[in-house]
Order: structure tokens, then sequence, then C-alpha cells
């Protein structure tokens, strides 16, 4: 399905586009198809192949070694290291893999084993959100498909809402928290995730979910009374705007603490109200949700 340039197998591999041009030469790790200009371009079974020979080789073996390697020796060997302590970035480039061959057992398989292993929280703190960053690559060079980012997107979307059903709910007694994201914002793994966070802590929580208008949201405030209010802005409002709708916030949830993360908000600078904070990592959330 994909077509992927030399420099893009570079940035998902870790391998230098100079030692790939050594392999395939030497060792014929891969055999790219060629533009008439001579631009090489991999597929997604090179793509595959060059993310777990780099795996292998980061790991100590010698690539004379993977070459002659089958891709059932290599398989298993990948499988071998998965199973030592240290094996996140192995968790991630497999991501990867199971995200190109839209495989959604395997890609189901992988987070199991590594939420068994270190908790849910730190498998998408440490596994998800940094296989995220490394597959940014292609979304912005238009090299996935269409159909493997929406794949992709949606099974974390159901592993996040898994999670959540899996917590019990607080009573209605329990401190209470609105989460929503502003109208016309669609981003919602992040939101979902603090939602896990804030049911996991205790909280009672209305999520309203994305692109919500600011005066629906101001009437379930009215009616609930929240302690938090806790949203995002990734894309909107838009930098301009960023301060005018913080002090809205600040002014018509002045009883509530407002807690806040995403790119535009910590790229734009306000003076901070004071029931506002900025949450700059998702690791941040579960101190600010404790108890004072």
């Amino acid at each position: 399905m994909g077509q992927y340039s030399i420099k893009e197998l570079e940035k998902l591999s870790g391998i230098k586009a100079h030692t790939i041009r050594i392999w395939e030469k030497r060792h014929h790790i891969v055999e790219p198809q060629r533009t008439g200009t001579n631009i090489r371009l991999y597929s997604d079974d090179d793509l595959k192949r060059i993310i777990n020979v780099a795996l292998l080789n980061n790991h100590g073996i010698r690539i004379s070694q993977i070459a002659r390697m089958t891709r059932e020796q290599i398989s298993n060997k990948i499988k071998e290291l998965s199973d030592q302590k240290s094996a996140n970035e192995i968790f991630i480039d497999q991501l990867v893999v199971a995200m190109v061959d839209m495989d959604e057992e395997k890609f189901n398989e992988i987070i199991a084993g590594v939420v068994k292993r270190y908790g849910f929280e730190r498998t998408i703190t440490e596994t998800v959100y940094p296989f995220l960053e490394k597959i940014g690559v292609l979304w912005q060079a238009g090299t996935v498909n269409p159909a493997q980012e929406h794949f992709i997107s949606n099974l974390i979307r159901q592993q996040l809402i898994m999670a959540i059903a899996s917590l019990s709910i607080p009573p209605k007694s329990a401190r209470k928290a609105i989460l929503f994201l502003p109208e016309g914002e669609f981003h919602e793994f992040g939101l979902l995730f603090f939602n896990y966070i804030a049911r996991s802590k205790g909280i009672y929580t209305y999520y309203l979910g994305q692109s919500v208008p600011f005066d629906d949201l101001k009437t379930v405030y009215e009616i609930h009374k929240p302690q938090y209010i806790i949203t995002a802005f990734v894309s909107t409002p838009a930098a301009a705007e960023v301060k005018e709708y913080v002090e809205k916030m600040s002014r018509e949830f002045a009883d509530a603490t407002i807690l806040a993360s995403g790119n535009n908000l910590r790229n734009t600078a306000f003076i901070v109200p004071r029931n506002f904070k900025v949450i700059y990592k998702s690791t941040e959330l579960a101190g600010l949700l404790e108890p004072l």
C-alpha cells in the first residue's frame, strides 16, 4: 500500500540512509523500486524488513548473520528479545509493523503484553505515545494510506475506551470532573487517557468528548458543579484566540480548577489565571488530581 523514501526509512528504523544503501548492495536486505530519475522507493514489505533487521542489529546481531536468517528465524529472534526486560523499543517497532499490515490481532497482542508488564498508564505514556510520534513522520509525508491511519487510530481509541470501562464508576458523592474538547477540536486520544486517569483516582467524570460548544459546557458546569474541568488545545482554539478562551474559562468556571494541555496552549504566552493549570506532560495529571 505504501511507498517510502529512504529518509522515511531512516527516521522509522533509526538506521542511517547510507547504511541502508550498504545493506542493499552487500547483503541484499531489500531491493527497492526506482523511479525514472533513479530515486529509491520502498514498499510496505521493505519497511517491515528494515525495521526488523534494524531491531536485531541494534541488539548486537551482525548484519551478515541477519542476512542469512529466514523470515521465521527473524520473527522468533524478535520474540526472544521482546521477552527481555528492556523491550520497549521492540514493542514500538512491532506496533509500526502491525499498522502497516493492518493486523488487529497482532496489535492487540502487543498492547496486552505491554500492559501486563508495565500497567496501562505506562503503556500509553511510554509505548503508545512514542509510537504515535514515530509514525507521525509517515502521516505528515502522506505515505501512510488513510485506511491505515484510521485503522490504527480506532484500535488505540478502543483500547482506551475498554480500559476506562474496566474501572468501577465512582459514587456521585466523589469529586467531579468535566472533560471536553473545545468546539472544532477532534484530537481525542489525550482526553480519553485523562478520563482514565481521573476515573482511576476515584473522580466521577462527565466525559463530553469532541467539539463541545462553550454554552453547552457552561450548562453542564452549572448543573453538576465539578471541582475540575479538564481539556486540551491541540489545534483549536487558534493561537491568537487561546488567551481569550483561557480567560473566559477562568471567569465562567471560577469555582473549578481548570487543567489543560496541548501544543496550542503551551506555545502561547499568557498570564496563567489563579484557577488554571497547564499540563506539560500527561504523567502530571495524576498528581494534580490528588486531594489537597
